[in-house]
């Protein structure tokens, strides 16, 4: 892989990483920007422990453009976009809209005593992961897959060395019922000034679980559901990809590595070989499940960067909102008011639908 390093008009960032070793990217960005904003503000919420990015200039962000004002495009002739090149393989970029930056202006100011503020430093990444506008991430040859697990291993190890980065969250949001803002197959990666609220959960119970076991608790309950399997969608050699026995979305899969590793860099070749085809088979099982495609989220769970590694393991949660062909899952009363979730469709039954579409 060829990893090659641009700066944008406005000084962003914006990596290259290509299949072939001759690619050549030395096109300028032509276009004239303004500087990139501040960053965001983070509140702190004393009633529930959890911070809170304020990040109005979000709302000027691009929305929905028609395909051939798509940014993520490759720029070719007079349609200039965030991508110089006339073509790519993978390209990551520093968000033009970012919820957090390292372009910290100032401190801001208290809001009150119970509510301490702080600037919204960290960093957030766009990956491009083909430049087709039509593909899918389903549609991705394994060898594609292989090169985007690398590039989020170069941006995970780099984001990590940024001073106070605790967390590294690459992700794919796919869908307009999802809330996508651009149609283009593309993924993001947050690094979080603290460790996130759901990980700080799993960790907890991580912790629980070792001091009475001695064992780690991903590790211990992927174990049981590879020997239960009847939950398993499918597995290789070096993943499995399970329908948690508690999943709160009605389709909802863990693809998981059966070495416990903390994340994405600790991935050896073999390993990162056979991601790709494994995940790929999953996709396109979500996409036929009602037969269109199917809306989804993909969240890659990292153990933090400086604390509890050893309780983490890498693992990968897929889920959609849709529960049938015509019908989603919204986050109502009890799920959005309370965090309980109440699921429409039993795990089991989610599992053997997956495992024969």
């Amino acid at each position: 892989m060829r990893r090659t390093r641009i700066e944008l008009a406005d000084g962003r960032e914006l990596i290259y990483f290509d299949e072939r070793d001759d690619a050549v990217r030395d096109q300028p960005d032509r276009r004239e920007l303004p500087p990139p904003p501040a960053a965001s503000q983070l509140r702190y919420d004393p009633l529930t422990d959890e911070w809170v990015a304020v990040a109005v200039h979000r709302q000027t962000r691009t929305f929905l453009p028609p395909a051939d004002q798509c940014p993520l495009c490759p720029s070719r002739g007079d349609r200039l976009s965030e991508i110089p090149a006339p073509d790519y393989d993978v390209a990551v970029f520093e968000n033009r809209f970012p919820s957090l930056s390292q372009h910290v202006a100032e401190e801001p100011a208290e809001i009150t005593p119970f509510t301490p503020v702080r600037p919204g430093r960290g960093k957030c990444e766009v990956v491009c992961f083909t430049d087709d506008h039509n593909a899918s991430f389903a549609s991705l040859s394994p060898g594609r897959v292989r090169t985007v697990l690398d590039a989020l291993a170069d941006r995970t190890t780099a984001l990590g060395e940024l001073p106070g980065v605790e967390q590294i969250f690459p992700f794919e949001n796919r869908g307009v019922e999802i809330g996508v803002t651009l149609h283009h197959p593309h993924g993001q990666i947050y690094a979080y000034p603290f460790v996130t609220p759901r990980t700080r959960t799993m960790l907890a119970a991580a912790r629980r679980h070792f001091e009475r076991t001695g064992g780690n608790l991903y590790a211990d309950v992927l174990t049981t559901e590879r020997a239960a399997g009847d939950r398993v969608v499918a597995s290789n050699e070096h993943w499995t990809a399970y329908v948690p026995a508690a999943a709160r979305w009605p389709f909802e899969v863990h693809v998981a590595p059966h070495r416990p590793v903390p994340d994405i860099p600790a991935l050896d070749d073999a390993e990162r070989d056979a991601f790709g085809p494994l995940y790929l088979d999953v996709l396109r099982r979500f996409d036929g499940l009602f037969d269109l495609p199917m809306p989804y989220i993909a969240a890659w769970h990292q153990a933090p960067v400086h604390v509890d590694r050893e309780l983490g393991h890498l693992h990968l949660q897929l889920f959609s909102i849709r529960r049938a062909k015509d019908k989603l899952k919204y986050l109502a009363g009890s799920e959005s008011g309370m965090g309980v979730f109440i699921s429409d469709v039993a795990p089991e039954r989610a599992a053997e639908l997956l495992r024969t579409a």
